[in-house]
């Protein structure tokens, strides 16, 4: 299991680049997931609450006070795959349940604020949703391991 959880969070990482280079990317140019009127990467990697703490409306979006929400992703994932590489199963089920957390409340924010998708913040939602669950079945496993070690 904590090899699945590691590679899960390895993709986490990437996805997570990957938004991060639709971050930095000119908002003129057209970035590679503005596929139509509804998915659109740049759209939802360029608005105020692409950074975190989010922008005021007043505020000047090239200010470096704030922490893009993709590097908050790859720390939250390489954490993660290094707890569970440790076998820290609590701890990561701990990190997993934060960023599962985290990416609804982004995905709210993208449905009912920007009404606009990105096509990598939903991979990473869907990447983070399946390392818990598979945390969880871990220590589902580990506590019935034990039980039955206790109790033979």
């Amino acid at each position: 299991m904590k090899y699945l959880i590691a590679l899960l969070a390895i993709a986490g990482i990437v996805v997570s680049t990957m938004a991060l280079h639709v971050h930095y990317m000119d908002p003129a140019l057209a970035p590679p997931c503005a596929v139509t009127e509804k998915f659109d990467c740049g759209a939802v990697n360029h608005s105020r609450f692409a950074v975190f703490p989010p922008r005021t409306f007043d505020e000047d979006p090239k200010a470096g006070s704030h922490i893009p929400v993709a590097i908050l992703g790859i720390i939250g994932y390489a954490t993660i795959g290094v707890l569970a590489l440790m076998g820290r199963w609590w701890l990561v089920f701990e990190f997993a349940q934060v960023g599962c957390l985290f990416a609804a409340f982004l995905s709210y924010i993208e449905a009912y604020v920007l009404q606009k998708w990105c096509i990598y913040c939903l991979w990473s939602q869907g990447i983070v949703t399946a390392i818990l669950l598979t945390t969880v079945i871990a220590l589902i496993v580990r506590w019935q391991q034990n039980r039955t070690a206790l109790n033979p």
